[in-house]
């Protein structure tokens, strides 16, 4: 049975966890209420703000200004691939769209049989560029209409923000790897030009099918990231097996000093499957609705 926990990284989410105790839940409201900010991570036994937690984020005027972003358990970090079977009209031509676009993904960023370290990052670095639009395009829409109806949101702004600003983090930890070209970056203007438009204007007709389009994209973001750690697992990409995850990436998601790049890929597919859970749920809903999902609120599915 689906009931509200915290998570790990203080969030509430709708999970299959029984066994969260009130405790905790209160314990990680206590911490938010104490700081007087909700941009500090919260974890059971090492709460934001404790001694501890404050040695171990000497450098916290860099993490200062973030929104709540998750700190996976390793329960959590075992994602699942799964699918959202389409039901409605609006779901398959969702899919349809999705199936669309995964075509051209694929071919601008040379994903295929043979994948390297370098066409990873690729492919990884563009698919950021992408993953980083929805969000802020349906949390500017929402804002912009509850400005304009004088009604609230219920919720929903902070979540697809939270999502935004992930996504973004992302593409800045690959991007402390690599350095784009200019023709790199020339395609990810134009991709950029077309798909935040396109994307806006699906979610002003049918914000239901624009949130099942983006679940079906997590659903292939986390496919990309399971093969990716299945590579290195299979010693595919030598480079990576040993490699110390990027400093910006441990100190985001507090990774251990010795992580790899496993451990951060696990950590960013983990990302993915929460946004993936997230948008199909907001999909099945009518918009509104209030949101299920706390500040900061994010789940598997």
């Amino acid at each position: 049975m689906l009931a509200p926990s915290f998570s790990r990284f203080g969030r509430i989410a709708l999970r299959s966890a029984p066994k969260r105790t009130a405790a905790l839940r209160l314990q990680a409201l206590r911490a938010i209420s104490t700081t007087g900010s909700t941009s500090v991570e919260v974890h059971p036994g090492k709460m934001a703000g404790s001694k501890g937690n404050v040695e171990q984020m000497k450098d916290k005027k860099d993490v200062d200004y973030l929104l709540m972003h998750p700190v996976y358990t390793q329960e959590e970090l075992d994602v699942k691939i799964t699918h959202y079977e389409p039901k409605t009209v609006a779901d398959k031509a969702a899919f349809r769209f999705m199936q669309l676009f995964r075509v051209g993904f694929d071919f601008f960023t040379g994903y295929g049989t043979t994948m390297d370290e370098d066409k990873y990052l690729r492919r990884f670095l563009f698919l950021e560029t992408v993953a980083g639009v929805p969000g802020m395009v349906g949390a500017m829409w929402r804002h912009l209409s509850s400005l304009r109806t004088l009604r609230r949101d219920h919720g929903w702004i902070h979540t697809l923000l939270e999502e935004a600003e992930n996504e973004r983090m992302h593409l800045l930890t690959f991007l402390s790897m690599k350095k784009p070209s200019l023709v790199f970056r020339t395609t990810v203007l134009g991709a950029q030009a077309v798909f935040w438009n396109l994307y806006f204007l699906i979610y002003i007709t049918s914000p239901t099918t624009a949130h099942r389009f983006v679940g079906y994209l997590e659903e292939e973001a986390c496919k990309t990231y399971t093969r990716c750690i299945e590579d290195i697992d299979n010693d595919r990409l030598p480079a990576w097996k040993n490699m110390d995850a990027p400093k910006i990436g441990k100190k985001y998601w507090m990774l251990a000093d010795d992580a790899k790049m496993r451990d951060l890929i696990l950590a960013v597919r983990a990302d993915e499957a929460c946004h993936r859970y997230v948008n199909h749920t907001f999909a099945s809903m009518k918009p509104h609705q209030p949101n299920p999902f706390v500040a900061g609120s994010t789940a598997h599915d």
